[in-house]
């Protein structure tokens, strides 16, 4: 394959020109550095490097301007705007940079198309005027405002324009126009012939200045189109080509060089389908793997990235052969970790909050840059903080707060959580100390951190721009105005990668791509709203203004896509064309048009390919743990100090969770109770009510008692809840409604309790909270003790007989605590954890001799309070007609006993594993 390079150069040969002494122009510098190496090897002699730049270069030394970077210009145009505007309350920097941005591009737009200024913005306002005739002759305030606007825009091209010239700058339009008006000047000073290759598409500027010079020297232009774009009226890839060599002058009376004959020579085309981004990149690693031979060095294979978003999934893929590497585009600074670490700091103070959401604090202390500097004597002092603010529920939290958590941390914490104040001087001196201080830290370990000093060196160079617009300029009013310039400055910088830059495997954007030849080309993301772009309005211009004033419009930016699409596919040989089949609304729709025009032509035959990822059926197993000498051996320790009727209830449900929880101790994560969960409710109904009924052990209750628990139910509930739910605010919100559940609740079980007594009922308070410690189970099977140990929420007797209570802040029905058969008891535990765990009390009670007949037990539901005390129930059969017997009596203790030691056998038996069980939830 000879590249349009060579041929280039090989004809300039054949001319006998010197090549040192020619000037050559180019589309971009990446371009220059291929060409330069192309040179290198086709000459013979060694000779001095001709003078080779991109055609923005050249324009710019023709115009004798610098341009500027889009900040500063914006910043520049806001002192125009200051300057012009007479009203009273004139946009801050943060309204004005969101409408400027805009306004800027139209500028360039209007410069580089070389539209006479006062023409056209004078034609805009005109069109506004219009839209907004009315039969009235008083116009609105925001109309008069709105047309004020239109009409000033020619005065602020005018002042910003002529303030830039006078300082010798300017943005890209302005660059070309004065370059335009400056050309002849530069032929006259600059005696050298000029070579120009490998343009496409040309702004008026630029058309007038290559135009001017072949026109009045001996220049060259060599243009890299194929016949069958340029041939066919239609085809798009040859839109400009065609237009040039029927209006330029110069193509009168010259040859136009060149129209090759490459596209039609046989390729192996594939187009691959792909699901999703990743998935594209992962199937180039696949492609790089097939493609890569002894032969084959990947010396002329270049993938073009489409979504350059897919630099770092694409880099990821890479197979562990590949030596050689160029990636041409940076890597952006934005998707480097540092980045996240400053947007959330940025989020954090941009509203300047009195305190901080506790998971906008944990983001920031649990950050990779972040964490290691608050490491003190192999402590990591971060995790103890986050633990302390996950114990206590603190869903709040200021400077102060944290560090009076954390005393010997307190620069850290201030740097990070002092209040920025809505001050952008202060915010940019809080970062760039902060910067200072992860520099020190990585210092410490250098050679360890040699890409994460990289990345704090050019994120201090980022706050040192930031803090020289806000010193040059004044106009940060907000953090918010800060962080919005912050982020317009981290999306244009980009991380440099060191490689190859003439040899392997290439990667680049479809930019860079422009007048370089490949044999072998991956191009991805070819769907609709990437390749090509589509349509986007980002523009005060309207589509028929454009038109009549030849500025671009969607039509030329597609066809500009379009031939670069052809080029690339010009003289390769081999060509990969991935398009993603999930369209997404925001990253591409469906396959490319250029897809459908490849099959439509009919010149080459595609290869059309679904590629989807193999996914192994990874079946789901339930999951088995032995019982070895060791877990028995626990178990004996758990035995000795006593079961408890809710983690041999948790056995019945799923052995798996007992396994994890008793036997490995593994608790369950601690959250931040954000709002207050059922078990913390629980917690406090329980607690108050121990609270009032604790001093009448022993006693009647009667009226008075209940009067007087009514009049503590708040002041008790509220300090119950300080308790359990540690520094949880409950003054708000979610929370402020289960403060006022918990109290209904207790309201209403007092209530239920004084129905009663007034009903002439007697209830005399036998126990509240009794504790019962390692009872124990007679087993003869065991050579070792087994104990069962828990509280019982309340003993009472009732008119004469006993009860066991236990109390339920959640759902029960009767159902729920009636059994059938015996046997069952241990098995289901949705039927019969409650009755089994009510007659555990019993058990305990019994056999610590506390207990006397006749006796029931069973449940107060709070959510059923209309269903009464929830009596243990055992009927003799299911559905209507069933004998219920309620009382409780030695019979059906020691019926209990018996399958409470079938479950303990079961427990301790190293022939039945725990077995992980399958729960509907």
């Amino acid at each position: 394959m000879t590249t349009f390079i060579e041929e280039v150069i090989v004809n300039l040969q054949e001319k006998g020109l010197n090549l040192s002494e020619l000037k050559f122009i180019l589309p971009s510098k990446r371009a220059g550095t291929f060409l330069k190496h192309q040179l290198s090897s086709l000459t013979a002699q060694t000779m001095f490097a001709p003078e080779i730049l991109s055609i923005e270069d050249f324009v710019e030394s023709i115009s004798g301007l610098k341009t500027v970077s889009n900040t500063e210009l914006l910043f520049q145009f806001y002192t125009t705007y200051i300057t012009l505007n007479t009203e009273e309350h004139p946009d801050s920097f943060e309204v004005f940079s969101k409408w400027a941005q805009i306004l800027l591009q139209d500028f360039n737009e209007i410069d580089r198309y070389l539209i006479p200024q006062e023409k056209i913005f004078d034609y805009l306002s005109a069109i506004q005027e219009l839209k907004h005739w009315s039969v009235q002759a008083e116009q609105t305030e925001f109309v008069k405002n709105y047309l004020a606007f239109w009409n000033k825009l020619h005065a602020y091209y005018t002042h910003f324009t002529t303030h830039l010239l006078e300082h010798k700058l300017g943005y890209q339009g302005l660059v070309y126009r004065q370059a335009d008006a400056r050309v002849s000047e530069y032929i006259q000073e600059h005696n050298i012939q000029h070579v120009f290759l490998g343009f496409n598409a040309l702004n008026t500027a630029e058309e007038a200045i290559i135009q001017h010079i072949l026109e009045h020297t001996n220049a060259l232009i060599y243009w890299d189109i194929d016949k069958t774009f340029y041939e066919n009226p239609v085809h798009d890839a040859g839109l400009f080509t065609r237009q040039h060599a029927k209006n330029w002058k110069y193509f009168k009376t010259h040859p136009f060089n060149w129209i090759t004959e490459n596209y039609k020579t046989e390729k192996k085309i594939n187009v691959i389908g792909v699901p999703k981004n990743i998935g594209q990149a992962k199937y180039i690693g696949n492609i790089l793997r097939d493609l890569q031979t002894s032969e084959n060095k990947l010396e002329s294979t270049a993938i073009v990235l489409g979504n350059e978003d897919l630099l770092l999934p694409v880099l990821n893929s890479m197979p562990d052969f590949i030596e050689r590497l160029n990636v041409t585009m940076g890597f952006p600074l934005k998707s480097i970790p540092l980045a996240s670490l400053f947007e959330s700091l940025f989020n954090l103070h941009k509203n300047n909050p009195k305190a901080f959401y506790y998971k906008d604090v944990i983001s920031i202390l649990s950050h990779q840059f972040i964490r290691p500097l608050f490491f003190e004597n192999e402590k990591d002092e971060a995790t103890k903080l986050i633990e302390t603010i996950q114990t206590n529920n603190i869903v709040f939290l200021s400077c102060a707060d944290l560090v009076a958590l954390s005393e010997s941390f307190k620069p850290v914490l201030t740097l990070l959580f002092g209040a920025w104040d809505n001050n952008a001087s202060k915010a940019l001196s809080c970062s760039k100390t902060l910067i200072l201080a992860l520099k020190n830290h990585l210092n410490e370990k250098k050679d360890e951190h040699v890409l994460s000093l990289e990345y704090t060196y050019r994120f201090h160079e980022l706050f040192n721009e930031l803090e020289r617009l806000n010193t040059t300029y004044k106009y940060f009013q907000s953090i918010s105005a800060l962080h919005q310039v912050y982020k317009e400055l981290l999306s244009s910088e980009t991380l440099d990668f060191q490689g190859e830059p003439l040899q392997g495997l290439q990667i680049m954007g479809m930019l860079e791509s422009r007048v370089l030849d490949f044999k072998t080309v991956i191009i991805s993301s070819v769907n609709e709203g990437v390749l090509p772009a589509g349509k986007s309005n980002n523009s005060f211009i309207p589509l028929d203004v454009k038109l009549e004033n030849n500025l671009p419009t969607f039509k030329e930016k597609d066809a500009v896509y379009t031939y670069h699409f052809y080029r690339l596919l010009q003289r390769a040989e081999q060509v990969y064309i991935i398009y993603n089949t999930e369209p997404d609304a925001l990253a591409g729709g469906e396959k490319s048009r250029f897809i459908t025009q490849l099959e439509l032509e009919n010149i080459h035959t595609l290869k059309h390919a679904i590629a989807t990822p193999t996914v192994s059926l990874v079946e789901q197993k339930l999951k088995t743990v032995a019982k070895s000498p060791l877990v028995i051996q626990r178990l004996k320790e758990i035995a000795k100090r006593g079961f408890s009727p809710s983690s041999l209830t948790n056995y019945m449900r799923n052995p798996m969770d007992f396994y994890f929880q008793k036997v490995l101790k593994i608790q369950e994560y601690d959250e931040v109770e954000e709002t207050v969960a059922a078990n913390t409710l629980g917690t406090v109904v329980h607690n108050t009510l121990e609270d009032f009924y604790k001093p009448l052990v022993g006693k009647q209750l009667t009226e008075a008692h209940l009067t007087e628990m009514k009049s503590k139910i708040s002041s008790t509930v509220l300090h119950h809840f300080e308790i359990t739910y540690n520094k949880g605010d409950i003054t708000t919100g979610k929370n402020l409604i289960s403060f006022e559940i918990a109290k209904r609740y207790v309201l209403n079980f007092l209530n239920t309790e004084l129905k009663e007594i007034k009903a002439g009922r007697i209830i005399k308070i036998i126990a509240i909270e009794a504790d019962f410690k390692r009872v124990k189970i007679n087993i003869p099977e065991f050579d070792f003790p087994v104990t069962i140990g828990g509280k019982v929420d309340r003993v009472d007797e009732y008119d004469g007989t006993t009860r066991i209570i236990d109390y339920k802040t959640g759902k029960v029905n009767q159902s729920q605590v009636e059994i059938i058969d015996w046997d069952a008891l241990t098995t289901d535990y949705d039927k019969y954890s409650k009755p089994f765990q009510i007659l555990c009390y019993a058990f305990m009670m019994q056999s610590s001799g506390t207990l006397k007949f006749p006796l029931e037990a069973g449940i107060i539901s709070f959510k059923n309070l209309n269903g009464g005390f929830l009596k243990f129930t055992k009927k003799d059969k299911s559905g209507n007609g069933a004998t219920k017997i309620t009382a409780i009596d030695q019979e059906t203790i020691q019926l209990f006993e018996a399958q409470l030691k079938v479950l303990i056998l079961d427990i301790f038996n190293t022939e039945i594993d725990f077995l992980e069980k399958e729960i509907s939830h």
